[in-house]
């Protein structure tokens, strides 16, 4: 018989103090401060060995968003699963950009549509449904997995969103938005990042374009003023070092009032611009 702080103890020697509470705490259903507070308590036989097993996938380098089944996006709970990308603090500057957007001028409340591309987990669409609630969201993505992984976050949080099978715009009806955001694969095949850390264990799909890393990036920039409204804008997230390749990409594609934006780190990491009236 193993108590909580003999077992945290053991778990240190292989992975991060932070992380080994957090394992616990989900095997147990308890707070980290519940465990700070009960380093005597017994763990019985079969919850030192889920906690073990635990231990060891992380110690082989599993994210821990995926060992718990959740990670927190814009202060709210995602399901994740080795179908979708792990989400991430910077993503959030997308987020936020969005939100300007639809809500310019003081306008937050009106009737905006707006298609997430490549929606994964769905916690950009469905945080947009949420902090925007008079707007219309459809999510889409190519993975019948991700998509289930996006519907089971949107009726979880009772976020609105209509989630479409598609390759990019290809499954799409025809129709027009007010705003177009996207994370799409932005990695370039053979980057060293693709072997590293958490990285190993998501989806390859999502992370790569199994090109240079722009090939997604080329076809949503160049396909999106078909599917934007007049003054509508496209809004995506790309590579720390893309930042004057997407910038070239949007005004050749005709695009007015270019931005580029940098993350909490200074890296440019979400570009964009609007369709001319």
């Amino acid at each position: 018989m193993s108590a909580v702080g003999e077992a945290l103890a053991a778990a240190r020697q292989r992975i991060p103090a932070a992380e080994a509470r957090l394992l616990l705490a989900q095997v147990l259903k308890r707070s980290a401060a519940w465990l700070e507070a009960h380093r005597e308590a017994a763990l019985a036989p079969l919850q030192l060995a889920s906690f073990n097993a635990l231990v060891e996938r992380r110690a082989a380098g599993e994210p821990v968003a995926y060992l718990l089944g959740t990670r927190e996006f814009y202060g709210r709970d995602f399901a994740v699963s080795p179908a979708v990308l792990i989400p991430r603090p910077e993503t959030e500057l997308l987020v936020e950009l969005a939100i300007v957007k639809v809500g310019a001028g003081g306008t937050a409340q009106r009737a905006a549509r707006i298609l997430d591309l490549g929606a994964g987990s769905g916690c950009i669409a469905v945080t947009l449904a949420l902090e925007l609630p008079l707007t219309r969201v459809t999510a889409a993505d190519v993975s019948p997995d991700a998509l289930a992984v996006a519907r089971d976050n949107a009726a979880r949080l009772s976020a609105p969103v209509e989630l479409v099978e598609s390759d990019w715009f290809a499954g799409l009806r025809e129709e027009r938005f007010d705003l177009i955001v996207a994370n799409p694969p932005y990695v370039a095949s053979g980057d060293p990042h693709l072997a590293q850390g958490d990285l190993r264990f998501e989806p390859i799909g999502a992370l790569t374009d199994h090109a240079d890393g722009l090939a997604a990036l080329r076809h949503i920039v160049a396909t999106a003023p078909h599917w934007l409204k007049p003054g509508g804008w496209l809004l995506f997230e790309h590579g720390y070092d893309q930042a004057a390749a997407v910038g070239d990409l949007l005004a050749a594609a005709g695009f007015a009032d270019i931005e580029q934006h940098r993350d909490l780190a200074g890296v440019v990491r979400v570009s964009g611009g609007r369709i001319p009236d």
